[in-house]
């Protein structure tokens, strides 16, 4: 392959190669900083280039390993990291004007983890204000394109990340997800994300002025995307590793509780929500895959799913009204304005009591999704009811607002509970991205990937593309 295409290349390629030697991670660097000049004026994906930072890191890096040295997992290989979580020396703006001037200390348990295996840092990714849609636009640093089409949202809120990775602008981006906030923008843009469980991935900002809440402790992760699934299980491999800053961090393996026959529910309705029928068609065309290499697929719904999307809704609106909410005001520019105000008035107002009965309720769901996970290896279903929305639809008003959430419900009720899921690609429908999301129990990442390479061997590989 010409060598000013090893943007081109996967991580897993590129670590290999550059382990034996059989290139540099100089060149490899260049190359992708080659591309993120070609196509990044187009997308805005990346908001903070780290050109010469990334050459010298590349030129130390191929010392080392000319020295002997021992080299990490991702010794050599180029990545992108999200705006939104501290890298020392830079601003943590998190999309907002305001927070320009946070520079941080220090290094965020992720991009610690990162730095530790090898990877050289090429630039950092946009999100929108506060990272709290999805959709990808703020004051601070402009819009994100979808390089499908502009028309349409690169996702929210690590859109950057998936439009960064979808161009070829490095095989593996950071991003983290609260509400969908991986797993969406790897749909939208046609790329691989995964959600690791609650506490597989160390999270923390030493920007920051006081704790999160209990809530986004809860719900929020830190994971990768890339363009395939291989990629994504090295890169977790490089971002999982001990951090005693967060004491949610767990020190559990990769579980595979398959003792023979693999069973994958398959979820295709739910209630009072209409799906589109490109969502459906690619769910039944993954559950076809899936059974064509071994799988038991059976139709079935996850226990109580709307109950746990809607709980999603609840404790993180009625968190957000407590600890957000006037920041957002203060600082937030109009859209996510807008946005949260939307989001709120689809949500239920809980004194409390309500919030503390709503959080126990977390646990009985996850109790009986975990029953359910005992029965089922895997649930295949859509990462949204509808195809990617047009860009800025989440301007529209409180009714278009809660159809949104209803679309989006998939994405909640997973991360309300700290499952892990896998957004993967089965294709295009008319000319636009679709996929489905793979679901499983808690550290069991490894079903998702497992799925996930079965489907993406299957599907017609469409990444890296040029923007359209």
């Amino acid at each position: 392959m010409n060598e000013n295409e090893f943007w081109r290349w996967s991580a897993v390629e590129l670590a290999q190669a550059i382990r034996s030697r059989e290139v540099s991670s100089r060149e490899v660097v260049e190359s992708c900083l080659g591309r993120l000049d070609s196509v990044n004026p187009q997308l805005n994906a990346v908001v903070d280039s780290m050109a010469e930072e990334a050459r010298a890191s590349a030129d130390a890096a191929d010392k080392a390993l000319s020295a002997g040295g021992s080299t990490g997992p991702l010794h050599g290989v180029p990545v992108t990291v999200k705006i939104n979580v501290d890298f020392q020396g830079r601003p943590t703006t998190n999309g907002v004007v305001a927070y320009r001037s946070i520079i941080a200390m220090g290094d965020s348990p992720v991009v610690a983890n990162l730095r530790r295996a090898g990877a050289i840092f090429i630039g950092r990714t946009n999100t929108p204000a506060f990272s709290m849609r999805w959709f990808t636009d703020n004051d601070a640093h402009g819009r994100t394109l979808n390089p499908w089409n502009a028309a349409i949202t690169p996702g929210g809120s690590s859109g950057g990340a998936a439009s960064a990775v979808a161009a070829g602008i490095g095989p593996i981006a950071h991003g983290n997800d609260q509400g969908g906030s991986i797993r969406y923008p790897a749909y939208a843009c046609g790329v691989t994300g995964l959600r690791p469980s609650l506490g597989r991935v160390p999270a923390f900002n030493p920007s920051a002025t006081s704790e999160r809440s209990l809530v986004g402790q809860l719900t929020s992760v830190q994971g990768p995307l890339a363009r395939h699934v291989s990629d994504l299980r090295l890169a977790l491999r490089a971002m999982a590793a001990r951090d005693w800053r967060d004491p949610w961090w767990t020190p559990a393996a990769q579980m595979d509780r398959n003792s023979g026959t693999r069973r994958a529910a398959l979820f295709v309705e739910q209630p009072g929500i209409p799906a589109d029928p490109a969502v459906v068609q690619a769910l039944r065309q993954a559950a076809a895959w899936l059974a064509d290499c071994g799988y038991e697929v059976e139709e079935a719904a996850p226990p109580r799913f709307v109950e746990a999307a809607q709980l999603w809704r609840a404790l993180t609106m009625n968190d957000c009204r407590l600890h957000t909410q006037d920041a957002i005001e203060k600082f937030g520019d109009v859209a996510i304005r807008n946005a949260v105000r939307g989001m709120n008035d689809a949500s239920p107002i809980l004194d409390l009591a309500g919030f503390a009965s709503a959080l126990a309720t977390r646990s009985t769901l996850l109790r009986e999704w975990m029953s359910f996970f005992e029965q089922f290896e895997l649930l295949l279903m859509p990462v949204s009811w509808e195809r990617p929305f047009p860009i800025d639809l989440d301007q529209g008003g409180d009714s278009t607002m809660r159809r949104i959430l209803d679309a989006q419900s998939p994405l909640l009720a997973p991360a309300i509970l700290g499952l892990p899921a896998l957004s993967v690609p089965t294709g295009l429908v008319d000319d636009v991205p679709m996929g489905v999301q793979l679901v499983s129990g808690r550290f069991c990442e490894e079903a998702c990937l497992t799925a996930g390479e079965i489907l993406e061997a299957r599907a017609s590989r469409t990444s890296p593309i040029d923007p359209r």
